[in-house]
């Protein structure tokens, strides 16, 4: 098996930035207090601060959301005043991200008071704690997932989620609009966001281009406009790449299919295959075959050993 190493372009780092009205929309929560106006994440984890409002803030993790449910909502009535307003000033002075109080429970006019006196956004939630703290540490994971930015194309075929890269002006979105027309979907054209997410590759377009394609000698267009809601995907998984190359009479392309190559992309290794371009060749048609055969693939068929066992025997 051949490997070659995916080359390292933008790797993010661990955090991400969201606006309040995109972070409460994902996560459908009221915004009591917008604070700073954003919500900055490195953590995948959630932090319930009992022992926070006990005044104990040795190993205290003030990158992680803070959840209040019942447990910590019920210690803090039944504190006295002076000792409540000391805790909720340290713990919102640790320049936390945010605070969700779960359960729709009463929004305490002491928390919203310190969020307020260090600018920091409070949410409220109709969700059970549990289920809440489950739900933001799935959207935490996939905002934080190791990310790479792929300059090339990502398209489903027969299921397939195909990452066509090549150098500029090789054709790979004329070769995705024909895909397009022949019945498939464009998930990404020229950007495409691939994030490493459960030992998944999971590939998806910029929110800004997506959709957009730049189709040379026409312009732009819109593809779910033009083509419908049917032609676009938002997210797919990279299951295949194919590398668009010009082609060169000098090289010896792969005739059998005997040899293996794989590229890694954040660390995991999938299927690649080189596919030489030269006027007359049906890429489009190619591709379509090249994602039926990795169907295949999958299932344990190998066209290249039936042929040799059928021409010189098992």
């Amino acid at each position: 098996m051949g490997v070659v190493n995916t080359e390292k372009l933008d790797m993010s780092v661990n955090a991400e930035t969201v606006s309040v009205k995109k972070f409460a929309e994902a996560l459908n929560l009221e915004t009591i207090f917008e604070g700073r106006g954003s919500v900055t994440l490195n953590s995948i984890s959630v932090s319930r601060p009992g022992l926070q409002l006990t005044g104990y803030f040795k190993h205290f993790d003030h990158n992680r959301v803070q959840l209040i449910g019942n447990a910590e909502h019920e210690y803090l009535l039944s504190m006295a005043k002076k000792d409540r307003d000391k805790n909720l000033d340290e713990l919102f002075k640790r320049d936390i991200p945010c605070i969700i109080v779960a359960n729709n429970l009463e929004m305490l006019n002491s928390l919203l008071t310190y969020a307020k006196k260090y600018n920091c956004p409070v949410f409220l939630s109709k969700q059970i704690t549990t289920v809440l703290a489950h739900e933001l540490t799935i959207y935490q994971e996939e905002l934080l997932a190791p990310t790479l930015i792929s300059h090339g194309v990502l398209v489903e075929v027969f299921g397939v989620g195909v990452l066509i890269t090549g150098k500029a002006g090789i054709g790979k979105s004329e070769t995705a609009l024909d895909l397009i027309t022949r019945g498939h979907r464009l998930v990404a054209d020229d950007t495409v966001v691939i994030k490493n997410i459960g030992e998944n590759l999971v590939g998806k377009s910029p929110e800004k281009i997506q959709y957009f394609m730049e189709v040379r000698g026409i312009g732009i267009i819109n593809v779910r406009t033009m083509y419908g809601p049917g032609a676009i995907r938002p997210v797919k998984t990279v299951d295949l790449i194919v590398d668009l190359v010009k082609w060169d009479d000098n090289h010896n392309y792969d005739r059998l299919g005997d040899v293996k190559y794989k590229e890694e992309v954040l660390g995991i290794l999938k299927p690649k295959l080189t596919i030489p371009v030269t006027p007359g060749r049906n890429i489009p048609a190619i591709i379509e075959t090249a994602a039926r055969k990795f169907r295949l693939d999958e299932a344990g068929y190998d066209a290249t050993a039936e042929l040799i066992s059928r021409t010189f025997g098992k």
